[in-house]
């Protein structure tokens, strides 16, 4: 039978738990709230931007699934327990700006991430400077 203290001792380890896994890869799981949200604005731009729209689009979608495969290598090997840029943009080209401006905040939580995830850290960096030239070419194509 549970009596206060169980109780109050279950709570803690409870509460450590949930704090650990709060800060279990806060770079990774940054750079994908990033992806996710530079997906969600290139999706909202208006035109096709010459097919770099898509193709920036698939990058990212690329990036997202090596982001969350690299946080599940480092959770299974145990790695976590150590440890505007100027462009001639147009009024037109909000979400495209905002989405280039996300991919680079992801590549950079990427960059600071700990230990090289499998390989899957590196592939996700690869991916988002491919979505970032492809965003970036959307721009220039401007339609």
């Amino acid at each position: 039978m549970l009596n206060r203290r169980n109780l109050l001792g279950m709570f803690i380890l409870l509460a450590t738990f949930s704090t650990i896994a709060l800060a279990d890869q806060p770079y990774m799981r940054a750079a994908r709230t990033n992806l996710q949200q530079a997906r969600a604005r290139l999706q909202a731009a208006l035109a096709n931007k010459g097919g770099h729209r898509v193709k920036a689009i698939e990058h990212v979608n690329n990036a997202i699934g090596y982001v969350n495969a690299g946080i599940a290598y480092d959770r299974r090997h145990n790695h976590a327990a150590r440890s505007l840029e100027a462009l001639n943009v147009t009024p037109d080209q909000p979400n495209m700006q905002a989405a280039l401006e996300l991919l680079r905040s992801a590549r950079s939580n990427l960059e600071r991430a700990t230990s090289d995830k499998g390989g899957y850290r590196v592939r996700a960096i690869d991916e988002v400077n491919a979505a970032i030239d492809e965003t970036k070419k959307g721009i220039d194509a401007g339609e």
